[in-house]
């Protein structure tokens, strides 16, 4: 087996991880901001959507707003983990974890064509990315040309604001307001959008609804631009919204946003079990895509799950099971573990390494979970035996006994596997702990410091 070395921390392009923008609100895509009524639908565009990732659609997910494009998000991070002479995601690698040949051309277009229009991100690109070699390059009088088109945007748009707020009534104050919000992350910086969500979210008489949406929204923004504290503070305060008063479908949403800041965070266990809460009632398109919620609840749950809850939630889930064949070595890697096929999971494992380094939210974590994988099956396979010789143990993982013996011992001297090596009968012995033996330690020792305590407290008390 190859072990691939997995990537320490995730690089940065420039200074940050590349900033996603937002597009302008059109009349369809939630002119009516009312209280918390729905906007109208632009029905076929979600019905499209859902449609495709046999989701059912609930009233602010059809509202939600397409930017931060978080699908773009993605695009860029893995753009930027190919680029460089030391790229962590090699040409295998990338066709591998499914990344197109022409995704930088995709990229070009996407970030300095129409649909996203961002002169900002686009010139932080072009000088990191390498783009200035590249044919049909924005010149910087373009961007120049691009970035003066947006001022005039944006004093319409505020003067929209005004007009609503002198000729009309709170609602369509809201609207505008919104608007100036969704254009600015879309074509402008993280700090213009950031500063347009804070002006909606300080008007007067918001719903607890249209905050928690505006938060979400300030959320992705910060989300896009790898502004993680940020990111947690906006979710941390629509969730005590949610929590004193917001719809089911809200508080539904804010559970994979928390998710996947817990994962960010590496809060794996946390994760995992906001994830599979939400897969019969994911709604959230604008985050990722369904497929990748999946692998990402696959993931995170595998680590923690005991084997029959791992079976009935995870392997034989229906959800799951409708989106198995998107997502094969994820699906592998699970199979695998559960049927005891050691060295199908170790295979597995190598095939993972390039879909976790080309996800945004699993790569900076790529080395832990390869590590906690390792555990896990090792432990799995351990817990089967009082002995067993290390090369019919390496013959189960398809691997070399010094390779095993290495990894063994790592694992034993940290602590994370009940076990020793007899290196001369070549034996790995397991040491199943006695779990009242442990609890009584643990008490004695806890006990002991409560006793320091009390005599310290008692001294101070007696002076």
């Amino acid at each position: 087996l190859v072990s691939r070395k997995a990537s320490p921390r995730r690089p940065q392009v420039g200074g940050c991880l590349l900033p996603l923008t937002m597009a302008p609100a059109t009349d369809d895509e939630g002119s009516s901001m009312d209280v918390d009524a729905p906007a109208p639908a632009s029905d076929q565009k979600v019905a499209d959507v859902l449609k495709k990732d046999n989701i059912t659609p609930s009233a602010s997910a059809e509202t939600a707003s397409k930017y931060p494009d978080m699908a773009l998000a993605q695009s860029l991070h893995k753009l930027a983990m190919m680029a460089g002479p030391e790229a962590l995601l090699g040409v295998d690698d990338a066709k591998a974890a499914g990344v197109p040949d022409d995704l930088t051309e995709t990229v070009m277009k996407q970030v300095g064509g129409e649909e996203v229009e961002n002169p900002s991100l686009y010139r932080h690109l072009k000088s990191t990315l390498g783009w200035d070699a590249k044919s049909g390059i924005l010149s910087d009088e373009d961007l120049t040309a691009m970035e003066e088109k947006h001022k005039t945007k944006v004093s319409e748009l505020e003067k929209k604001v005004e007009e609503a707020r002198e000729n009309a009534g709170d609602m369509e104050v809201l609207d505008a307001r919104f608007e100036v919000a969704r254009f600015s992350a879309k074509s402008l910086s993280k700090d213009d959008a950031l500063e347009a969500y804070d002006k909606v979210l300080a008007l007067p008489k918001l719903s607890s609804g249209k905050t928690i949406d505006a938060l979400m929204e300030s959320a992705r923004v910060a989300l896009f631009h790898s502004d993680t504290k940020k990111n947690k503070e906006m979710i941390d305060r629509a969730s005590k919204l949610a929590a004193d008063g917001g719809d089911w479908d809200r508080r539904n949403r804010l559970k994979v946003y928390d998710a996947l800041s817990k994962i960010l965070a590496r809060d794996v266990k946390g994760a995992a079990s906001l994830l599979i809460d939400c897969i019969a009632t994911f709604s959230c398109n604008e985050l990722c895509s369904y497929t990748d919620f999946i692998a990402y609840t696959i993931v995170s749950n595998i680590l923690h799950l005991p084997r029959t809850e791992l079976k009935a939630k995870i392997i034989d889930g229906p959800e799951i099971l409708s989106v198995a064949s998107e997502i094969p070595v994820v699906c592998r890697l699970v199979n695998s573990l559960y049927d005891c096929d050691y060295k199908g999971y170790l295979h597995a494992m190598v095939d993972l390494q390039p879909i976790l380094v080309a996800d945004r939210f699993l790569q900076p974590h790529s080395g832990y979970i390869m590590r906690e994988l390792h555990v896990l099956g090792y432990k799995q396979f351990l817990d089967s035996y009082k002995s067993v010789t290390l090369e019919n143990m390496a013959d189960s993982f398809g691997v070399g006994t010094e390779y095993l013996d290495l990894q063994l011992s790592r694992f034993i001297a940290a602590g994370r596997l009940t076990a020793k090596i007899d290196k001369f009968g070549g034996v790995v012995e397991t040491n199943r702990p006695d779990l009242k033996n442990a609890q009584y330690k643990d008490m004695i020792q806890k006990g002991d410091l409560l006793l320091n305590r009390i005599q310290k407290l008692a001294r101070v008390v007696d002076l």
